[in-house]
C-alpha cells in the first residue's frame, strides 16, 4: 500500500546557499516578522513603520552596508539585495523605506573607495550614531527646482522635496539645489533651522513608507558640505553614483514583494493552478538571475558611469516588470479572495506598482540603454 504524504509547499527563489548571505537573510526575516504584524495598520493609516525601524536599530540592520572596519556589518551589494528581498516578502513598505537608506550607505562606501574625503565620516556616523539618511532623488532627478543662493560661508537653500521616504525617522536628507547653470549635491539635517516635514503622503500603495514632503526655507548649507556638483540637466557623476547602487537594491525589494505574493498563492490554492505557479516561478527566477547577474557583472572594482548604469537599470527593469506580473498572476490563482482588503495580495497589488515610477522607469530604461549603445550617454526623462 502506498502511503500518501502531504505535499510540502516550497518557498520561492532565491535559495540561500552561502553562510555569509544566510546571516543577513535571517536578520531580515526577524525584522520582517515584526514588520508584518503592523503592516496592515500602517497601510490603513499611512503611518510610518516605526516598529520595524526599532527592530532594525536593535539588530544593526541600518549599518548593514557599512564596512566592518568602520563599525558596520560589511554586507556587499549582493548581500544587501538578498536581505532586502527577504524583508520585502514580509512587508514591502518597510523594505522600500529602508532601501533609500541602504543604497545611500552603499554609495558612500563606493565614494570612500574612490577617495571622497567626507564619505568615511558619514559611514562612521551610520554605524556609531544610528544616522538614517533619506533622499529626495525621485523628485529632484535631472532638473531640481530647489534653489541655492550664495552667502558668506555657504548657501541658503529653499524649495520643496517630494517622495522623502522614512522622513519621520531620518536624520538628514541627501538632496540638491540649483545654482545658476549648476546643481549642488549635499545633505541637509532635518533638524536644521528652516527645515520642516509636511505630511503629504496619502497614496495608493507603499503607505507605510511615510514619504512626506520636506520643505526647506533659507536653510544654510556650509560651502564645505557640498559633496558634488554637476551641470543642470546632465546625467553627471553624482547621479551615476546614486543609480548604480539604487537600482539593484530597489529591484530586489520589488522582487521580494512578488515572491511573498507567490508564496501566499501557492499555500492557498489547489493543484489546478500548477501552470500559473510554474509561470510565477519562471518569472521570479529569471528576474533574480538578472539582478544577480548585473551585480556580478559590476564586480567589486566598478566605476559608476553610463555603462554600469545600463547594466543595473536593465536588471531593475526586469525585476520590477516581472514583479508586477507575478502579483497579477498570484491574484488570478487566488481568485475573488484576493479582492478583499484583508487579503495580503490586495496590498501587494498596490505596493508593487510603485516600482514602475522610480527613475529610470521601464520605458525610459530601454531608451537610455539604446542611446548608450549608440554612443550617446544622455538620458530620456
Amino acid at each position: 500500500m502506498t502511503t500518501l504524504e502531504t505535499p510540502r509547499v516550497t518557498s520561492t527563489f532565491p535559495t540561500v546557499t552561502r553562510d555569509d548571505d544566510a546571516k543577513f537573510v535571517e536578520m531580515a526575516a526577524r525584522i520582517g516578522a515584526i514588520a508584518a504584524k503592523h503592516a496592515a495598520e500602517h497601510d490603513r493609516d499611512a503611518s510610518f513603520v516605526s516598529e520595524a525601524y526599532e527592530a532594525m536599530r536593535e539588530e544593526g540592520y541600518l549599518a548593514l552596508a557599512v564596512p566592518e572596519e568602520l563599525g558596520g556589518l560589511g554586507a556587499t551589494m549582493r548581500q544587501v539585495c538578498y536581505a532586502q528581498a527577504e524583508l520585502a516578502r514580509h512587508d514591502g513598505a518597510t523594505a522600500l523605506a529602508v532601501t533609500m537608506h541602504l543604497y545611500l550607505t552603499l554609495m558612500q562606501g563606493y565614494r570612500r573607495r574612490k577617495g571622497a574625503p567626507d564619505a568615511e565620516g558619514v559611514l562612521r556616523r551610520v554605524a556609531e550614531e544610528g544616522l538614517v539618511i533619506a533622499t529626495s532623488g525621485g523628485s529632484d532627478w535631472l532638473w531640481p527646482t530647489t534653489t541655492a543662493t550664495p552667502v558668506d560661508g555657504g548657501f541658503l537653500v529653499s524649495g520643496r522635496k517630494s517622495f522623502c521616504s522614512q522622513s519621520p525617522r531620518a536624520d538628514v536628507v541627501a538632496t540638491c539645489a540649483v545654482l545658476g547653470e549648476e546643481v549642488l549635491h549635499f545633505s541637509a539635517p532635518l533638524s536644521a533651522e528652516g527645515v520642516r516635514i509636511e505630511e503629504t503622503w496619502d497614496t495608493l500603495g507603499m503607505r507605510g513608507t511615510a514619504s512626506h514632503d520636506v520643505v526647506l526655507e533659507d536653510v544654510f548649507i556650509p560651502a564645505e558640505k557640498i559633496a558634488a556638483r554637476r551641470p543642470y540637466g546632465e546625467f553627471g557623476g553624482p547621479l551615476f553614483a546614486a543609480v548604480v547602487h539604487f537600482a539593484p537594491v530597489v529591484g530586489a525589494t520589488y522582487y521580494g514583494i512578488a515572491a511573498g505574493a507567490r508564496d501566499v498563492a501557492v499555500r492557498s490554492t489547489s493543484k489546478n493552478a500548477v501552470r500559473q505557479i510554474g509561470l510565477m516561478d519562471y518569472k521570479l527566477r529569471t528576474a533574480w538571475w538578472s539582478l544577480m547577474g548585473a551585480v556580478e557583472e559590476l564586480g567589486t572594482d566598478y566605476t559608476a558611469n553610463s555603462e554600469s548604469t545600463v547594466t543595473v537599470m536593465l536588471a531593475k527593469r526586469q525585476a520590477v516588470v516581472e514583479a508586477v506580473e507575478v502579483v497579477n498572476i498570484a491574484m488570478e490563482v487566488l481568485g475573488g479572495r484576493s479582492f478583499f482588503k484583508r487579503s495580503p495580495l490586495e496590498r501587494a497589488y498596490r505596493d508593487v506598482r510603485a516600482g514602475t515610477f522610480h527613475p529610470l522607469n521601464p520605458e525610459a530604461t530601454l531608451m537610455y540603454a539604446g542611446k548608450v549603445a549608440q554612443g550617446d550617454p544622455g538620458v530620456t526623462e
